[in-house]
This record gives C-alpha cells, structure tokens and sequence, in this order.
C-alpha cells in the first residue's frame, strides 16, 4: 500500500492523497485527485515508481465527489476506461452537477443571503461569473456503493463504511485485517472538515456528521490514512477532538445568540476562525462562505435541538435564543 500526494491548484490544503492498493491484477486507487496537468503528472510518476503504469490502475474507490477527489478519475476513465465507485448518496449532488443548469455555489449563494451576508454574495458573485462548469466532468460511477459492501483489492477487503456529513454520500473503507482506515475528508489529522458544502444542501448536515463521527468511533481503532496531511495513529483520537470541538462550537453559537447576535452573519463575525484565531474579515472571501456555511450548519443542529429559534425579515433569518 502507497501514498501519493498530488498538487491541488490554489488551494489553502495544498495536496490530496491518492492511495494506491496493490492488486492481483493491478492497483486498486482511493481517490484520484483533481483533473489537472500537474496532478496527473504527479499520478503518473509516482505509480511508474511502483512499477505501473497509468492504464493499469483496475478500479478507483472514490470518498466522495468533490473535484479533487472524483475529477481525475473521470478523465482517466474516458482513456484507459478504469472502473470507478462511489457512494449512492452522492447520486443527488451528481444529478445537479450533470444537469448543469446552476451558477457554481448557487445554494451557498443563497445560504449567505439568509445569513444577512449580501456583500460577500456580491463579491463571490463576480468572481465566480466566468465558470462555466463541464457537466461531463461529474458523470456518474460505474459501481454505487453501499453500507457493508466490501472492495477487493489483492490480500485486503475494504469494507465500505458511510460516513455522510462532509457530503451525503461520503463513504470511508476499512480495512479490519491490518486495522487501517482510509478516512477521505470525514477524519482528517489538521483541520477540521467544512460540513454540507455541496450542490444539494441538506438541514440535518452536521447531525449526519457526527453520527457518522459516532460510527466510526464504534469500529476498532484504526491507523487513520486521511485524504489531506500525513498518517495518524488514531483515528479514535481525532474524533474526540473532532467531537470536543463542535460540542464547543455549539456552546459558543448558542451563547453569542443569547447575548445578541440575531443573523448568521452577526454569529460568524463573533466566532474566531482557525487555530490562529482570526476574525472573519481577515478570511479571504471563499474561505468566509466556509465559515459562514459553518456556522450556518450549528445553527441549523440548535434549531433542531429546539434551543433557538428564527424569524424570516425578508430572506434573512433572524434568530433567538428559546
């Protein structure tokens, strides 16, 4: 089993680990990575140094279809006709994509104005005017994958875990044999994941999120092969931070409602945003949607949990403390 960090373009997480299984009839890949020269040319080398060639990857097991995980696969499908699986839930998200008939970041675009944040949905705006997103960029799978199915690649059975939060069909793999589990973007070493950022918004993301956290508790502890930063001992470990750390965001939402902050955006501005603690106009305008979709998804557990509530002022919400 072998690593494979591959260049991501502009991007704050720098790389995306594609992992490549040793098969009987060739290596078995989880993820592939974003659809760009650098990307594939990094694929490409790493794998001749393994003794393979592009063509000879057997099948990908793709996390989850955000770009930098699904795009690659696509292209190198359509050239060497490589098999890809995907988890079902993601099917509604590709069902957009594929139509392509929506803005890039249309939902978030709405999410923020009912969060009171209509300068940033003018800035994001423009700079998304140009794209013009492919829609035969996000085909779909050839294999859908469900709870308890199992993947073969050589000695290994990954058995087929989801874990939606991150996206609603993200799927994490484990292998119980050697205690290893490639946790995609559900479990990650550094950061903690953006929760629903996708096509299809969805109210229940981050209680989906940390059920799926839960879960994933319950298997044997594992060493944790994330799709972004290095290896880890423990996936147990990290999700208990991860864990601690919405159960303090929760508490610090709840408590800046209660002591005035009415709209999402009055919430985000009072919050302090990466281990650096920053404030949300020190964010670049992309990573303020993020936080701002955060927030947004705390929000939404409170109001579920029926400790706020909210009132509409034209699109925006306005929220109190029950």
């Amino acid at each position: 089993m072998h690593r494979i960090p591959l260049p991501l373009p502009d991007d704050g997480l720098r790389a995306v680990n594609v992992y490549v299984v040793d098969g009987d009839d060739g290596p078995v890949l989880i993820d592939s990575g974003w659809a760009i020269a650098a990307a594939r040319e990094q694929l490409e080398m790493g794998l001749r140094q393994l003794g393979y060639q592009l063509g000879d990857a057997r099948r990908f097991l793709v996390t989850h279809a955000h770009r930098d995980h699904y795009e690659q696969a696509i292209f190198l499908r359509r050239e060497f006709g490589t098999a890809i699986s995907l988890g079902s839930g993601e099917q509604p998200a590709l069902d957009v994509l594929q139509a392509g008939k929506r803005h890039p970041f249309e939902p978030q675009l709405q999410l923020l104005s009912m969060m009171g944040a209509d300068s940033l949905v003018d800035e994001l705006t423009a700079a998304v005017a140009f794209v013009q997103p492919d829609p035969e960029n996000w085909q779909s799978p050839d294999t859908w994958l469900a709870a308890d199915d199992v993947a073969v690649a050589g000695r290994r059975a990954l058995s087929v875990v989801p874990t939606p939060g991150h996206t609603a069909g993200h799927v994490v793999f484990h292998d119980a044999a050697d205690a290893l589990l490639f946790t995609g973007d559900h479990v990650l070493p550094t950061i903690t994941p953006s929760v629903g950022f996708e096509p299809v918004l969805s109210p229940t993301a981050l209680s989906d999120f940390l059920g799926s956290l839960a879960r994933v508790r319950q298997l044997p502890d594992a060493l944790m092969l994330p799709a972004h930063g290095p290896v880890s001992p423990s996936v147990h470990a990290r999700v208990d931070e991860l864990l601690e750390h919405h159960d303090i965001r929760l508490a610090e939402v709840l408590a800046f409602v209660r002591g005035g902050a009415h709209t999402g955006l009055e919430v985000a501005k009072a919050i302090r945003w990466t281990r650096r603690e920053l404030s949300l106009s020190d964010l670049n305008a992309f990573n303020q949607l993020l936080a701002l979709a955060e927030t947004a998804v705390h929000l939404d557990l409170l109001q579920a949990q029926g400790r706020v509530t909210f009132a509409t002022d034209g699109e925006v919400r306005l929220y109190q403390a029950s």
